[in-house]
């Protein structure tokens, strides 16, 4: 029967894969689990998936050069998350193995997080909640409607489509920047990059991670947004220049801001900027609801079963180097 590791921290396991598609995983293969709540470092999982055919991934575990080398059965790295910039694709095709990646089925999940942290932004929701809970003085400061703002969001992706419908929805002007990728709406308005910054009153980060964006919102990005507007990074901590963001919280050069990720390990947002008072910060949880988790951890199943079919998934990243499943389908069982 074929052998599949899941490399899912026991701790992360219920929320980020779940008891439905362990189910349908272990009715098609033999699986283990890793046992512990920590992510596993490359030797030790080669030590642990020894014998493996299949490993699913949880998106911390990187997949390196060595990894691929020492488990010589291994054919295939399924990673259970769309980011897969912490596996070594190259060296997992010069070892023939195939590396697959989940589609982004957080969509609505992280949007509705986004638009949930604007109006939290905007009426200062968390900020009073925090002195009620310390027995503070609670003056009411004035709030301001999404209806009549306006939004600018970087990056016009799935979740970017679906925000902007949400936006729209609420009576919101939408700027929309991304160099690459047309809006063809006219309800949105596509701009440079000096215009959203300059005209909005939520800049929204939804950009991809790549080293054309890493530092994307720098010091001079951050100048140039108006005083009173909120930054909003629902996307990478990649596209942050972290320094640059906490002198411009500290000077007033912008209002606020709202993380669900960063720098800090697992995408987290960083410590001293989750800290910061005029900052709203969330563990990395814009996608995590039944719905978002599911949708990925049942695809990285599918992903298995067509692989036992003999049939090569959606979502393959290199099939043309999946020589060790190929070997395998020619192997009699």
């Amino acid at each position: 029967m074929t052998q599949v590791f899941v490399s899912h921290p026991q701790n992360k396991l219920a929320h980020y894969f779940g008891d439905k598609a362990t189910a349908a995983l272990q009715a098609i293969a033999e699986v283990r689990f890793n046992p512990g709540d920590s992510d596993l470092p490359t030797l030790e999982l080669a030590a642990l998936a020894h014998g493996s055919d299949v490993i699913i991934a949880y998106r911390q575990t990187p997949g390196e050069a060595a990894l691929f080398a020492a488990l010589p059965q291994l054919q295939a790295f399924v990673r259970c998350a769309i980011d897969i910039r912490n596996i070594d694709v190259p060296s997992a095709s010069q070892h023939g193995v195939l590396v697959t990646q989940a589609s982004a089925g957080f969509i609505a999940s992280v949007a509705e997080w986004t638009i949930g942290v604007m109006v939290d932004l905007g009426r200062h929701i968390s900020a009073s909640v925090a002195l009620y809970h310390a027995g503070q003085p609670v003056t009411p400061v004035m709030g301001r409607e999404l209806r009549g703002t306006t939004l600018g969001v970087i990056g016009y992706g799935q979740i970017s489509r679906y925000l902007c419908d949400l936006a729209l929805a609420f009576g919101m002007r939408v700027l929309v920047h991304d160099p690459y990728t047309p809006t063809d709406r006219p309800q949105l308005q596509p701009v440079d990059f000096a215009t959203l910054l300059q005209s909005s009153d939520f800049v929204v980060c939804l950009a991809a991670a790549t080293e054309a964006t890493e530092n994307l919102m720098d010091a001079q990005a951050f100048a140039a947004m108006q005083r009173s507007a909120y930054f909003i990074n629902a996307s990478r901590g990649n596209l942050v220049d972290e320094a640059a963001l906490l002198q411009a919280l500290d000077a007033g050069v912008i209002a606020g801001c709202a993380l669900d990720v960063g720098r800090a390990p697992d995408q987290m947002p960083s410590p001293r900027l989750a800290a910061h008072p005029r900052v709203i910060a969330t563990p990395h949880i814009g996608g995590l609801t039944p719905p978002a988790i599911e949708h990925q951890a049942l695809e990285t199943v599918a992903q298995v079963s067509e692989l036992l079919r003999g049939r090569l998934p959606v979502g393959a990243v290199n099939a043309p180097y999946a020589r060790r499943w190929q070997q395998a389908l020619r192997t009699p069982s």
